[in-house]
């Protein structure tokens, strides 16, 4: 099975190889019919501390490396 990849913004970088990126997503509410927009935050690797605050990254699906961490930095998309 292939492994989920994400594209989101970094939330916060103040954990030592860890960054908290927040991807969002849209969907309609099924009730309203409106569209609404929800922001998921996942705790993701980075090893060499490379991410900054506000970094459009993407995240690809790992094996538990800690209580919270289930994802690793694939790559910087954009710099902030």
């Amino acid at each position: 099975m292939p492994k989920k990849v994400y594209t989101g913004k970094v939330l916060s970088d103040k954990m030592n190889k860890t960054v908290v990126v927040g991807v969002a997503r849209l969907y309609q509410h099924p009730v309203y019919k409106k569209t609404v927009k929800k922001l998921t935050k996942f705790k993701a690797h980075d090893e060499e501390n490379r991410c900054k605050v506000g970094d459009l990254v993407s995240i690809i699906e790992a094996r538990p490396l800690s209580k919270e961490k289930r994802w690793a930095v694939l790559e910087i998309i954009e710099r902030a």
